[in-house]
């Protein structure tokens, strides 16, 4: 059917799929936001105060820490991040909070802190390799090279059942 014009008209059906279309194009740009770790409320975090709670009293209140001190077990670590990625590109981390609840000799809570993004410094990857002294195989050659290596005896292929 022509308009008049001389060109054809476009159907509502057609109208219909390009809406659709574009509907799914833009809804696969939009932004992936994630949540990751454990992040006390702040109710909950307001509860805690130097000298009160032991640590017993800190893990039923908070929960099981996110990782302890490296060295030893004096400081306790809550740890969450909320992260974006869009599309393809890398994902950016829009906000990070790190409680830090440190105990006394007393098994009492010391100190508690809190460190945001802002607090965090950037570490420098090294992207070095380690050389390694021998011969790089590829996966095909690993896997010929063990072809006819197989010997009869204990243990071996060849090796038969009594009795069968």
């Amino acid at each position: 059917m022509l308009n008049g014009l001389g060109s054809r008209r476009v159907g509502p059906a057609r109208g219909v799929a390009a809406a659709l279309a574009l509907a799914v194009v833009v809804g696969a740009c939009a932004p992936e936001i994630s949540a990751r770790g454990n992040e006390p409320t702040r109710e909950r975090l307001s509860q805690i105060q130097a000298g009160e709670q032991s640590r017993a009293e800190v893990a039923a209140l908070l929960g099981t820490p996110s990782t302890t001190a490296t060295f030893d077990d004096e400081t306790w670590y809550y740890i969450s991040a909320q992260t974006q990625q869009f599309a393809i590109y890398e994902r950016e981390e829009l906000e990070r909070r790190v409680i830090a609840i440190s105990f006394g000799d007393d098994g009492r809570v010391s100190d508690v802190r809190e460190l945001t993004l802002d607090d965090g410094r950037e570490v420098e990857v090294v992207d070095r390799e380690t050389p390694t002294l021998g011969n790089e195989l590829s996966v095909l050659e690993q896997l010929l090279g063990n072809l006819g290596r197989f010997e009869g005896g204990e243990g071996g292929l060849n090796q038969t059942i009594d009795g069968l």
